[in-house]
């Protein structure tokens, strides 16, 4: 059994102050679908997925949510391809391996799935995907995750990475039809896992979080 200490990300505390501040959680079910459309319209070379930390032996319901979003995007032609991001943050597994395994398992060709292995803040997510899919070729490029995110991630995305960055965040009735047809894929999830890994919490303050996930710990060098 997987015994790890429970860690709330500091992107997630910063968002429930967003909340409160402005009243304002999430891109609306209207505005998830106009974003889908204009999505089918362009469509793209490559989307980006953030991470979601792995614990427990097996994914979350909200990993699941935005790797079957990914499956959906490519099954639909949307996109050409998909890119995982996240390192080893809250748990010893990296986020971006271990979410490719599951998208594989899902049905997505192997030789479709990226990963990105450095990000540990939503913001690195973004930045550092679009980096490392610039370097690969790829000049069509979404963000892709759930309303949540995709709303917060908004605003960082257009000024610091390039307004010409998609936003597709999942359509909640349209994810809800596909997970019926997925079964959850067994992984073997032991290659994903990093010997001495320290959680982002015990080498990070609060205070060093905070600025994580503002985007002002990014090496805007990364991946040149």
């Amino acid at each position: 059994m997987i015994h790890q200490r429970l860690y709330i990300p500091s992107s997630a505390i910063i968002f429930i102050a967003v909340l409160i501040s402005t009243g304002s959680c999430a891109f609306s079910k209207k505005r998830s679908l106009d974003l889908l459309k204009d999505a089918r319209d362009k469509k793209y070379d490559i989307v980006i997925v953030p991470g979601v930390p792995f614990t427990n032996g097996k994914w979350s319901f909200v990993m699941k949510g935005r790797v079957c979003w990914s499956k959906y995007l490519y099954d639909k032609g949307i996109t050409d391809n998909v890119m995982y991001s996240g390192a080893a943050v809250y748990s010893p597994y990296v986020e971006a391996e271990i979410m490719a395994m599951y998208a594989a398992g899902i049905g997505i060709p192997e030789e479709k799935i990226y990963t990105e292995t450095l990000a540990e803040h939503s913001t690195e997510n973004i930045y550092y995907s679009y980096r490392k899919a610039m370097k690969l070729g790829f000049r069509r490029i979404a963000l892709a995750t759930d309303p949540f995110q995709a709303r917060m991630l908004k605003r960082f995305t257009r000024k610091y990475v390039s307004p010409e960055v998609g936003i597709i965040p999942f359509v909640v009735d349209t994810l809800q039809a596909v997970q019926i047809h997925i079964t959850d894929p067994e992984i073997d999830y032991r290659k994903a896992f990093r010997e001495n890994f320290t959680a982002l919490p015990d080498r990070e303050s609060m205070r060093e979080r905070f600025r994580g996930t503002k985007g002002l710990n990014i090496d805007w060098h990364i991946y040149e």
